[in-house]
Formats: structure tokens, C-alpha cells, sequence
């Protein structure tokens, strides 16, 4: 018989530990570690696993090698038949990856996945294995968007032992499990979703992934933040982590890739929420820019940098008399300690202090800027509303602004000018190490390098 080892993990964060605790030391949350106990193989079994043998859904173990003597083989990717998709994924899924799909309840991960997997089972043996629903749910879905099922498989089942024996026997390139959080396996004594059990089926699953050469796509829940429940725990058994983010009154879906071992992470893709489902949006920028043809004070465009492509976005700022003694920083999209920090800048070297001022700034589409090209449109947006001067519609702005009130460059400066030109404006203020060679016909390109120049221009 096979021994078991006991551990003690916490529920919240994946943290090991070999005694029971009341508070969690690296989470610090109380009451959280469980007892989890682990199979131990015999010895016959882990001598026979050490010469290569196969135990389970393990994979055989490689001889040493040297790097330069490994063959490389290209691998063609799957198209998923969603261009935004792709997008995040770096061009479609890889045979043998591993896929997180995360996002709140409602966002659409069931829609997205249903609606990818009927796509693909035309050309390609496809299994949605459902553990929430059951599936005549499944097939009123796909009878509401109105999707090809005469190729689809569908399983209702929450043992991940009987899953995998169905993905070795079946042997589909593409599985779908919805979702991680309520599968199981009997040998494990805790609840489905706790830290123990989500951690056992994953590493089954991705084994059994690997070992065939089928392409896995888990399903995860998010907690009350908005990240991914048991990050610590499926972290480094993923191969890529996306997340379907959606606001409460917005038909309108992004799915940003926080992790991918096979494209770029921070990749942006846009979905619109329709009665048909998830229908890709080509031109996202012009989504985000539904401006008022009379110009606002505190409104500014800035291009932004998604992934591998310029969006543009419009920020709102606005400054106003405070009321109590202290004043208020708020920034909605946008990091509150960046805005402090441009706030100082503005004081030391505008010689323009808002201390006594309550600041706003929200970024209209909740799109989250993740990056300090934005920094120049900010500024831009502080004084405008001060002043109660609109920038003019036709203007976009961008660049990165140093602790002593230099104007620096951004990287892809030239392509965030091609895309603010597309849109139809006319006038771009960036960094003078941004000027491009030759400006788009019919636009404006004027560079700055101190903050005293920007606003003198506004």
C-alpha cells in the first residue's frame, strides 16, 4: 500500500507547511490552513519511475542532453476562428498547452469557450466537459447563439480521474474544462475548490496534457479583487493565464493575458457582448472614443500601448475646490500613486500646487493603463480643468514625464502618432526624442522636453 504524507496548506494562498497553524505566515490570514494529506509511492513504484518507467499520467523522464543537440520542431498552432483571441494567445492555441481562463461570474467565459469550441469541432475532435451546468444547459446555450453541435462532445462530470481516462480513450485535441474549481478526485479527503484539490486535478490534467499532445483549456473563478482564486497554486503548472474582464453596466468584454509562455503578455482583445455572444471588435479605439463634439475641459486622448498594438483612450481629470481639509486623490483605470507623483511634479516644476485641490481622474471605457506613456496626457488633463481651458478635440497627447520635469521618450512613439492620425487628429504633443521623421500628412507633430513648454501650449 502506498503511505501518505500529511501536509497543511492554506486555503488562500497555496502556502505549505508541515504543522497546523492558526495564521497563515506569508498571507497572514487566520483560520485558513487545512490538513492535506498525499499519496506516497511504494518503493517498487518510485524505483521503476527513476529508469523511466510511466506511473500514472507522468510523463517518461528525458536523458541528459545537451542544449545544442535538441532537435526544435515548429509546432502549427490551432486557430481558434476569433481573431481577438488569437490576439492574446500569440496566434492560436499550442498543442500541449496548458490554458487558464479566469474572469467573474457573467463575464462570458462559458459564452467565449462555447462558442470557440463549436467552431473548431468542425475540423478538429473537440471535448466540453461541464461541471456547473448540465448538458441539456449546454445545448439550450448553443441553441440560443445559434452554433454548429453536430460535431461537439459534451461531458457532464466532476471526478478527474474518469475525465482523464475519457481524454486517453477519446484522445480529443482540444479539451475544456468548466471548471477547475469543482473537479475532484476521491483519493483526496478535502472539498472540491479547496487549495488541495484544485492543485491535484490541475497537475493531473497537465500531465495528461503533455504526455498526449491535447490542448487544455480550465476554466477558474476569481475572487473579490478580481485575480484568479488559488493563484500560488496553479501559477506555475499553466502555460498561459487570460482574463475576461467586464464592468457591471458595459456590454462590452476585454481579455488581457497575464501570463503566456508561447506570445507577449498584456495582450488586449476587445469582445461586444451581443444576443448572438461574443462577437470580436476590430477597431477598438474608435469604440473607446465616443467624445462629445464640444470640447471639455480635462479631456484628453492619449495612445496607450496594448500588448503588441497603440489603442487610444480618453482621460477625464477633475480638479476642484476641496471641501474638508484634506484633499482627495482618486483614479479610477489609472495608479493613484502615479498621479501623486505627477501632482509634485506639476507643483515643483509648473509652479502650479493643487493641494488645496480634490483630483479625479477616471479612464472612460475601464480600460486600466498599465504604463507611464500617459503621464504628459495626465498633466495635460490636471491643468485644463484647473484652468478651466479645453484642449482642442483634434489634439492628442503622450509621453513619460522624469522627477526633474523632463519630457522622456516612450517606446513605439511612431506607431502611437499613425494610429492617433487614423482616428483624425490633427495635432500630436509627444517627447522631442518621439518626433518622427516625417509626420502623417494633414497632422502636427509638436515636441516637448520640459514640462514649463507643455503648458505654455495649453
Amino acid at each position: 500500500m502506498a503511505k501518505k504524507q500529511t501536509h497543511y496548506v492554506c486555503q488562500e494562498c497555496g502556502a505549505d507547511y508541515a504543522k497546523w497553524m492558526g495564521q497563515c505566515l506569508q498571507c497572514h490570514a487566520w483560520n485558513s490552513i487545512v490538513e492535506f494529506r498525499e499519496a506516497r509511492l511504494p518503493p517498487a513504484a518510485s524505483s521503476a519511475a527513476q529508469r523511466g518507467g510511466r506511473s500514472g499520467y507522468a510523463g517518461t523522464i528525458s536523458q541528459l542532453q545537451r542544449l545544442d543537440d535538441i532537435q526544435i520542431e515548429d509546432q502549427a498552432r490551432v486557430p481558434s476562428g476569433s481573431s481577438e483571441l488569437d490576439r492574446v494567445l500569440g496566434g492560436g492555441f499550442v498543442p500541449g498547452s496548458v490554458i487558464l481562463l479566469g474572469g467573474s461570474p457573467g463575464a462570458g467565459k462559458s459564452t467565449l469557450l462555447l462558442q470557440t469550441a463549436a467552431r473548431l469541432a468542425g475540423d478538429h475532435s473537440v471535448l466540453y466537459v461541464t461541471g456547473e451546468e448540465s448538458v441539456q444547459q449546454i445545448a439550450l446555450r448553443a441553441r440560443r447563439l445559434k452554433l454548429p453541435t453536430d460535431s461537439l462532445q459534451v461531458m457532464s462530470q466532476t471526478d478527474v480521474d474518469e475525465i482523464a481516462r475519457t481524454i486517453e480513450t477519446e484522445g480529443p485535441r482540444i479539451a475544456i474544462i468548466d471548471s477547475i474549481q469543482v473537479m475532484s478526485q476521491q483519493d483526496l479527503s478535502s472539498a472540491p475548490g479547496s487549495v488541495a484539490q484544485v492543485r491535484e486535478c490541475a497537475a493531473v490534467l497537465t500531465r495528461l496534457a503533455k504526455s498526449s499532445g491535447t490542448i487544455l483549456i480550465l476554466v477558474g473563478h476569481v475572487t473579490k479583487d478580481g485575480s484568479l482564486a488559488g493563484p500560488k497554486v496553479l501559477e506555475h503548472i499553466i502555460d498561459a493565464s487570460i482574463l475576461l474582464e467586464s464592468s457591471d453596466d458595459s456590454r462590452y468584454r476585454t481579455l488581457r493575458a497575464n501570463k503566456n509562455r508561447f506570445g507577449a503578455v498584456n495582450e488586449l482583445g476587445v469582445f461586444a457582448m451581443l444576443d448572438a455572444g461574443l462577437k470580436d471588435v476590430k477597431n477598438p479605439s474608435a469604440l473607446f472614443l465616443s467624445r462629445e463634439e464640444e470640447p471639455a475641459s480635462g479631456s484628453i486622448v492619449t495612445p496607450v500601448w496594448e500588448g503588441s498594438r497603440p489603442l487610444l483612450v480618453e482621460l477625464q481629470v477633475l480638479v476642484d475646490d476641496s471641501g474638508s481639509g484634506a484633499a482627495r486623490r482618486l483614479a479610477l483605470g489609472y495608479d493613484v500613486q502615479r498621479l501623486s507623483l505627477l501632482l509634485a511634479v506639476l507643483s515643483r516644476h509648473g509652479g502650479l500646487s493643487l493641494a488645496d485641490q480634490d483630483v479625479f481622474l477616471n479612464v472612460v471605457g475601464g480600460i486600466r493603463i498599465l504604463e507611464t506613456a500617459a503621464d504628459l496626457a495626465v498633466l495635460a488633463g490636471l491643468v485644463s480643468s484647473y484652468r478651466n481651458r479645453p484642449v482642442p478635440v483634434q489634439t492628442a497627447i503622450f509621453g513619460e514625464i522624469g522627477l526633474s520635469g523632463e519630457i522622456r521618450p516612450v517606446v513605439s512613439g511612431e506607431e502611437r502618432a499613425l494610429e492617433a492620425a487614423k482616428h483624425g487628429f490633427t495635432r500630436i504633443i509627444l517627447p522631442k526624442a518621439n518626433m518622427p521623421r516625417r509626420s502623417p500628412e494633414g497632422v502636427e507633430c509638436v515636441p516637448v522636453r520640459k514640462v514649463a513648454e507643455l503648458l505654455e501650449l495649453i
